[in-house]
């Protein structure tokens, strides 16, 4: 009787550090996760995205942006979701490795906002009807580019120590 009462205690004592490490592994995963994101609180969260058109193709691509991608990013402003979205280009020409057409700055309200893969399929069929066209010329506008990319940014305090 006396084994069988202490089998069970220590099945009983493992269980509950397997379970403690499950938590314990949990919560480190999710403040890494939080980390990588960075912070979640509603501090605003800014990331840049470069386009780099095809020679030739630039103005095109800008078209093709401003006509099918912008609306929807005014959108998501009007949702409260981002709360700035620029665009600047190069005044001046630059080597074709480092070269980049267009830099679209967009600050989110917070990271979490950022990351939280949004579906905006909605917006889009309401903005364009004609989704067989909107298709193509989404296609047509990552067609032309060379490359692209995305760079989340972070204020440094230069004044700070």
């Amino acid at each position: 009787m006396h084994l069988q009462t202490s089998l069970r205690t220590r099945r009983l004592l493992t269980l509950a550090l397997v379970a403690a490490a499950i938590a314990c592994v949990s919560t480190l995963c999710a403040k890494a996760r939080q980390s990588a994101v960075g912070d979640t609180k509603d501090q605003p969260y800014t990331v840049e995205y470069y386009y780099k058109a095809k020679w030739g193709h630039a103005e095109e691509f800008l078209a093709l942006f401003k006509k099918n991608h912008y609306p929807v990013l005014k959108k998501e402003m009007e949702l409260g979701r981002m709360l700035k979205v620029s665009m600047v280009t190069p005044r001046y020409h630059m080597t074709e490795d480092s070269r980049w057409d267009y830099r679209v700055t967009i600050v989110f309200k917070n990271a979490g906002i950022a990351n939280d893969n949004f579906d905006s399929s909605g917006i889009i069929k309401q903005l364009y009807p004609d989704q067989e066209t909107y298709k193509k010329e989404e296609q047509r506008r990552f067609q032309i580019l060379d490359a692209h990319w995305d760079l989340p940014i972070k204020d440094v305090d230069l004044d700070g120590k």
